[in-house]
């Protein structure tokens, strides 16, 4: 990587040479000013307003434009004498915890490399300071013509530094909050973690730029003379949130289905209707006969298939332990039956038995009363016979 700036690293006493390159690159698409009706390249050229000629960049100083307009010019010499020590250093002035600079601050990003032999040593030693502690430097450095703050820390085997605005260049949030009070209900913050929850963490050399990787497309595609159709937008979202709880729920719904999750946790509607869905009955003047066939599969597994009215069918597959468990059962039942119709054979025998007892002593109890009357009749002969003698 080609270095832009050169100079050293001041660490109190220790100077470390090195040179500044550029951590970042920029990957956005550039575009050329052309007019519209033949397609040529318009051009910006310098010209001076006074004479209105062009001029060229030797030509070309600078100056500072006072209140009133009036033009101040500066010379390279003007600027090179003025006392600044970080000039070509890069001045350590403290170490800091990280979480003590605001984000807000950070600017552009550039790795250091030691400049040269001797510079390995010293930058070891602050690299390995550096992680040893969990600390940054914050320092001085000069670059395009200001005096620049900025923050010291190791990625990897590496000491990059940030640049920092300065305090003062940020602005304060005045009349950014809502002025309105907003109160969050705790519903609220429970779905927004279940939401935050449910997105997770993300790998971040899994994003892209999907918009870049478009206009790459479309530029292909017209120079080839081809014309890509606009894709399709979804229709949902850029309409007003009217339930925060429903946007929320919904959100959660939609996360859990992109991440390929089961829908089991639905909603209390949702599950009332499957409910109601699996409790419906139907009479029994609507149901008909359900055919019911038995096949058994090569593992010896008998399936059980029944076709009802709805035109469904259920498998029921049955191992051939308890196959052979309902045969016992059945055959076990046989003789169990078998007593049964027995024994209710023997208490009909039993009671007939009992009839015909009491039917045999109701006819001997007849016979009794004939006998007594035959013989109170005889006697009441025999005493007529003794009378008339």
């Amino acid at each position: 990587m080609r270095s832009i700036w050169n100079g050293a690293i001041s660490f109190g006493l220790v100077s470390i040479p090195i040179k500044l390159v550029n951590a970042t690159e920029n990957h956005s698409i550039s575009f050329r000013q052309i007019h519209a009706a033949d397609g040529g390249r318009i051009r910006y050229r310098k010209v001076c307003e006074l004479d209105g000629e062009e001029v060229t960049a030797s030509d070309i100083g600078k100056a500072y434009e006072d209140a009133d307009g009036t033009m101040i010019p500066i010379t390279d010499e003007d600027l090179g004498s003025l006392p600044l020590p970080t000039a070509k250093t890069i001045e350590i002035v403290a170490f800091v915890p990280a979480d003590s600079i605001d984000p807000l601050q950070m600017d552009a990003a550039y790795y250091l490399s030691a400049n040269g032999v001797p510079a390995a040593k010293p930058y070891t030693l602050l690299r390995e300071a550096l992680k040893r502690s969990q600390k940054v430097a914050l320092a001085k450095y000069a670059l395009r013509g200001r005096e620049r703050l900025g923050m010291l820390r190791v990625v990897d085997d590496v000491i990059a530094m940030h640049g920092l605005l300065w305090p003062d260049e940020i602005r304060a949030p005045e009349g950014v909050a809502p002025e309105s009070d907003v109160s969050v209900r705790d519903a609220e913050l429970d779905l927004a973690d279940a939401l935050m929850d449910t997105l997770g963490e993300v790998d971040m050399d899994s994003l892209h730029d999907d918009y870049r990787e478009a206009v790459e497309e479309l530029i292909a595609a017209k120079a080839s003379g081809e014309t890509l159709e606009p894709p399709e937008t979804g229709g949902a979202g850029g309409g007003k949130v009217i339930d925060l709880l429903a946007a929320l729920e919904s959100s959660v719904r939609a996360a859990k289905e992109a991440r390929g999750e089961d829908g089991d946790e639905k909603d209390g509607d949702e599950k009332d209707g499957a409910d109601e869905e699996k409790a419906s009955v139907t009479s029994l003047s609507d149901r008909k006969p359900s055919a019911s066939t038995t096949h058994r599969t090569p593992t010896g597994k008998s399936v059980s298939r029944t076709s009802s009215s709805g035109g469904g069918t259920r498998k029921t597959a049955s191992s051939p332990k308890s196959s052979g468990a309902k045969k016992s059962t059945a055959s076990s039942g046989k003789p169990a039956a078998k007593k049964a119709a027995s024994g209710s054979r023997s208490g009909a025998k039993k009671t007939a038995s009992k009839a015909g007892a009491t039917k045999s002593t109701t006819s001997k109890s007849t016979t009794t009363k004939k006998t007594a009357a035959k013989k109170q009749s005889g006697t009441k002969t025999a005493s007529r016979k003794r009378a008339s003698a």
